[in-house]
């Protein structure tokens, strides 16, 4: 008897290759070594109780992302302030315009014709807002507004460099290529003013007290008189506080709308004075304009209104109460 032989009933041993130990065949067996289920996954982590040999795929090594770390995902590089810059300045110049545009812009005093109240070299705020809402200039308001027409046409127009134009395109600078003036409102539309000698102004019949504004040693005609002018509708009549260096409304009576200025040429209200700092103050209506007095024609226009259509009425009712006395008397003669 061969030494080593096993009985017939065992099936004989398969050599190992290449020094890989032998693997039964698939069995089917669950939780065997060929288990198929865990053999073809590969999204089973490799470790401990992974099973290995010919029918398993190994695992290939992923590369480490430097960005991430476990499960923190670190944020993007901020982009540089200089690629930043570009977008900054185009915005600040879009909001710079719609500001000029529609609420605030700031103008140059050229002249001396608003003194003490302007000063040459003054630069003042202008409202612009408030006309978008259909707001008025009111009396004693500093407004600016441009050239009616034949008011400047003596003063000839300076030619701006490049720094300037940029500046008034945004509203840094007055346009110097429109002709714009700054003057006090002294009278609105359906107002009748007047000043004849040495003064007083007088609006609707009523004196105006303008110690507070007007430059010291001026008279208020400024030796201009003029009136009595009916302000026409949607204008006003203007006036410098320096009277006798002014050339406003009093210059211009032989033009249309005798020296009165459309509302529509209004740009707004000046309402600050911004530089220079040690100027800075608001620029308020003043007391004098506050009188009473000075609405009296315009409160006379709704009591003459009531007063018309008063009267049909009270015929109307004397005719009914006639009509009943006699109805009886009829009645009677029957």
């Amino acid at each position: 008897m061969a030494v080593g032989a096993r009985s017939g009933t065992e099936e004989p041993e398969e050599p190992a290759g290449n020094g890989e130990s032998a693997q039964p065949a698939a069995s089917g067996v669950p939780g065997g070594p060929a288990d198929p289920a865990r053999a073809t996954d590969p999204g089973q982590p490799a470790g401990p109780g992974r099973p290995t040999g010919p029918g398993v795929p190994l695992d290939k090594e992923q590369p480490v992302d430097e960005e991430e770390s476990g499960s923190v995902k670190k944020g993007k590089k901020p982009r540089a302030f200089w690629k930043e810059l570009p977008i900054l300045i185009g915005i600040a110049l879009i909001l710079a315009l719609i500001i000029k545009t529609f609420l605030v812009q700031a103008f140059s005093i050229p002249s001396d014709s608003m003194q003490d109240t302007l000063q040459r070299g003054d630069r003042v705020l202008v409202d612009k807002l408030t006309p978008w809402f259909g707001s008025e200039p009111e009396r004693g308001e500093v407004v600016v507004f441009h050239d009616p027409g034949g008011w400047l046409n003596e003063m000839p127009t300076p030619e701006p460099n490049a720094i300037q134009q940029v500046l008034s395109f945004i509203g840094l600078m007055p346009s110097a290529e429109e002709k714009d003036l700054i003057k006090r409102v002294i009278a609105v539309g359906g107002d009748t003013v007047e000043c004849q000698g040495t003064g007083p102004v007088k609006v609707n019949g009523t004196a105006l007290k303008e110690d507070s504004y007007l430059y010291p040693g001026n008279t208020p005609c400024g030796d201009k008189p003029f009136g009595p002018i009916k302000v026409p509708k949607d204008s006003i009549w203007v006036m410098g506080d320096h009277r006798q260096d002014s050339l406003d409304s009093r210059y211009h009576t032989n033009l249309k709308g005798n020296g009165t200025v459309e509302t529509k040429q209004v740009v707004g209200r000046a309402f600050t004075i911004a530089w220079p700092i040690n100027r800075w103050s608001w620029l308020s209506v003043p007391d004098t304009f506050d009188q009473p007095a000075l609405n009296k024609a315009m409160a006379a226009t709704p009591a003459a209104l009531g007063l018309a259509g008063a009267v049909p009425i009270v015929l109307w009712r004397r005719r009914r109460r006639t009509a009943r006395a006699a109805q009886p008397v009829e009645r009677a003669s029957d």
